[in-house]
């Protein structure tokens, strides 16, 4: 099925796409590991998620800076804390009057399961990870441009690999045995407080393991590293 995109332009620099993600229900987590245990039902709302992470020209063109260590126009921006991300966001909100944020935990993971049109796989769009995403085993140590690989079901790309992707949440590593006593929950938002936010995806230093759809890392907001990076997330009223 062809994706439903939102092409954003901005009065500078390149545009950029957002894919729309019908709302539903789904499994969220696995048993495979503590934090990611108990699987619970979550039921979100519509929203839109970029097609991509964040380019470094996209970067550029609202930042004026490059902070990334491998550099490129096309290859996601890096070396970026969820600070900075909350600052790009901020920038880019005033210049295009709308209201992206960073994805929630339960947004991303829905996403990257390929939302209604979910498959099943266990990475973004395969259980190949080799044709969706690039890791230690194909990446030679450094980030590529967004795009290279296969999408997954929803027409979203290097959701698994290439770069770590901060989520808007507070991470807590006990969060969803709450979520799972509460039954459904519906477009939850993370923990009220913490003192590490979420990371998902895995990154082209990242093991398969790492790059599951369900995997979980976690960091101190400030932190900045040259394998984290982020991509945005759109209320669905929001996108008029």
């Amino acid at each position: 099925m062809k994706p439903d995109i939102l092409t954003i332009t901005l009065k500078t620099g390149p545009a950029f796409e957002m894919v729309s993600v019908k709302g539903g229900e789904f499994e969220m987590g696995s048993e495979e590991y503590g934090d990611e245990k108990p699987i619970h039902q979550v039921a979100l709302s519509s929203f839109y998620i970029g097609r991509y992470p964040v380019t470094q020209a996209l970067w550029q063109a609202v930042m004026g800076n490059n902070p990334s260590r491998f550099i490129g126009s096309d290859r996601p921006v890096e070396r970026v804390s969820w600070y900075d991300a909350q600052e790009f966001i901020k920038a880019l909100n005033a210049q295009t009057g709308k209201d992206f944020s960073l994805p929630t935990e339960a947004q991303w993971e829905y996403a990257a399961r390929g939302g209604q049109q979910s498959q099943g796989f266990r990475y973004a769009g395969s259980d190949r990870l080799a044709e969706v995403g690039w890791f230690d085993e194909n990446s030679y140590g450094e980030t590529k441009p967004a795009g290279l690989k296969l999408s997954n079901e929803l027409g979203l790309f290097d959701m698994s690999g290439n770069v770590w992707e901060w989520c808007q949440d507070w991470y807590d590593e006990k969060y969803y045995a709450r979520c799972a006593e509460a039954g459904v929950v519906t477009d939850p938002q993370g923990p009220a407080k913490g003192e590490y936010r979420v990371m998902r995806g895995g990154s082209c230093f990242s093991n398969a393991d790492r790059c599951r759809v369900s995997t979980r890392l976690n960091d101190r907001p400030d932190n900045r590293w040259d394998f984290r990076g982020f991509r945005l997330a759109l209320p669905a009223q929001s996108a008029g």
